[in-house]
């Protein structure tokens, strides 16, 4: 029979501690967004009068309907280009062994190492000259660009404890070189790619920076800049915002939980590379 030790208790408490810790900017969000304008903006004072007209108000305000369709339409289509560059991308540098891979793979992994804030008036004067300001697809292309990198490393790193045998059957079998991967060895990767996905997606719908430069000046907006429509230099609606901040996570977060199990899969492939 085990015995509760002191040990067993501060166990407790510090887990107890670090649940409070998570927990708290939750409460902050949900708490803000429930209050009503005349309670204050005390952050730790629960709400005495609780009201859901803030979501509606900030769901009609900020235009979240059509900041919501932005979003879902440049996150799509950029995690579906950072998926299929990087996945093919990694299969020959995990199967090749030349030299040339090397410096390949080398060169792909600058892109971690070189921020792109260095790069943001050259990147911006490109997207100008490309008469892509303003649209969607001037998103699209950067976090495309951007995220390819780290994609292809965490690709690279399940590809490379994926047996051979599987492709070498199907050649065997008469399949060309791009029939195997997208037949056999992609259908494999189904737990990075989970994991790719929703990085990337959590990125790219949480970005702010990227689209208040590109889309600037246009009646296209993200989730992002239209809550950020809230806050003014004298007056700053606290109350809409969080309220538009509940209604911009649930879409994420719901994607979120259904792909967690593929992500610890993805992770621990990768890991075991």
């Amino acid at each position: 029979m085990n015995r509760y030790r002191p040990g067993t208790l501060l166990r407790e408490i510090a887990m107890i501690a670090v649940t409070a810790v998570v927990a708290f900017p939750l409460y902050v969000l949900v708490n803000l967004s429930l209050r009503d304008p005349r309670d204050g903006t005390s952050v730790i004072v629960p709400t005495t009068s609780p009201t859901l007209r803030n979501y509606a108000d900030a769901w009609r305000d900020a235009g979240l309907a059509g900041a919501i369709v932005n979003s879902v339409v440049v996150t799509v289509l950029s995690v579906a280009i950072i998926v299929a560059v990087s996945a093919m991308a990694a299969y020959p540098l995990a199967r090749v062994t030349a030299r040339w891979s090397r410096w390949t793979f080398l060169l792909i992994m600058l892109g971690l190492l070189l921020p792109f804030q260095l790069a943001l008036l050259p990147l911006y004067q490109t997207i100008r000259d490309l008469h892509l300001l303003g649209t969607l697809w001037s998103l699209v292309l950067f976090y495309s660009g951007l995220q390819v990198p780290f994609a292809t490393f965490l690709y690279l790193g399940f590809l490379r404890v994926v047996p051979r045998e599987y492709e070498e059957a199907a050649l065997i079998d008469g399949a060309r070189p791009i029939q195997v991967f997208w037949r056999v060895i992609f259908p494999l990767l189904r737990p990075i790619t989970g994991t790719v996905v929703i990085l990337n997606a959590i990125f790219v719908w949480n970005d702010f920076l990227t689209p208040f430069l590109y889309l600037s000046g246009s009646d296209r907006q993200t989730i992002p800049v239209a809550i950020f429509g809230f806050i003014g230099q004298y007056v700053s609606q606290w109350n809409l915002v969080f309220a538009g901040l509940v209604i911009a996570m649930l879409p994420i977060l719901t994607v979120y939980f259904l792909m967690q199990r593929h992500i610890i899969k993805g992770f621990a492939g990768g890991l075991k590379g």
